[in-house]
């Protein structure tokens, strides 16, 4: 195959599936020399250990999750992360939070900078929404499990997030009140939200 074929087939490669790792290229027969070269065209960019998408890709809202999910496929973006995904509250995270099984190793992710917290069971299946950002299949917990695992975890993100998160989904209606204690059960704090969700109403 020609080196120019090859880099047409990468770059049709990337544009189709958005986000591409290094280790993609295995099924492609191409090198991966070849992501070198067109980032040196400027053609691709490099934004992380072993990550390339096209410049217009970078321009893409939350594409630091998109990053994430591609490098770690079982993490789910979660907490204060989780809360600017789907617009509620005013926490703008610096790094990307993420939801990991106790067990799992901890990834080698240089970039973007992420923040592990570890869950297990229903607290880690339970509520995961899929979402679509350029190409990339992102696990995102849902408004409802969102606000109870910033009860959960008040320690880490501070109760002050975690109750403006609750005002938020309850004046914007973004779930139901039977939602937010379905997992508030799960995560184990019924006890915890029960007084604010009466004061809040």
């Amino acid at each position: 195959m020609a080196e120019e074929t090859k880099m047409r087939r990468l770059l049709e490669f990337v544009e189709r599936h958005g986000v591409v790792h290094a280790r993609d290229l295995k099924s492609l027969g191409v090198p991966r020399e070849y992501l070198r070269r067109l980032c040196d065209r400027g053609v691709l960019v490099r934004t992380g250990r072993g990550l390339y998408l096209t410049p217009r890709a970078a321009d893409t809202a939350h594409l630091d999750l998109a990053q994430v999910a591609k490098a770690i496929p079982n993490a789910v973006i979660c907490l204060v992360s989780a809360l600017q995904f789907h617009e509620i509250g005013t926490q703008i995270p610096h790094d990307v939070w993420l939801a990991l099984d106790r067990r799992a190793a901890r990834p080698a992710v240089t970039y973007p900078p992420v923040r592990i917290v570890r869950f297990s069971g229903k607290a880690l299946t339970e509520g995961v929404q899929q979402h679509d950002i350029v190409g990339v299949r992102v696990n995102v917990y849902g408004p409802a499990k969102t606000v109870a695992d910033c009860f959960k975890y008040r320690n880490k993100v501070g109760l002050d997030v975690a109750l403006e998160a609750l005002r938020d989904v309850r004046r914007t209606r973004r779930c139901t009140n039977d939602e937010l204690w379905t997992y508030a059960e799960i995560c184990r704090v019924t006890n915890v939200m029960r007084p604010y969700m009466e004061v809040i109403g």
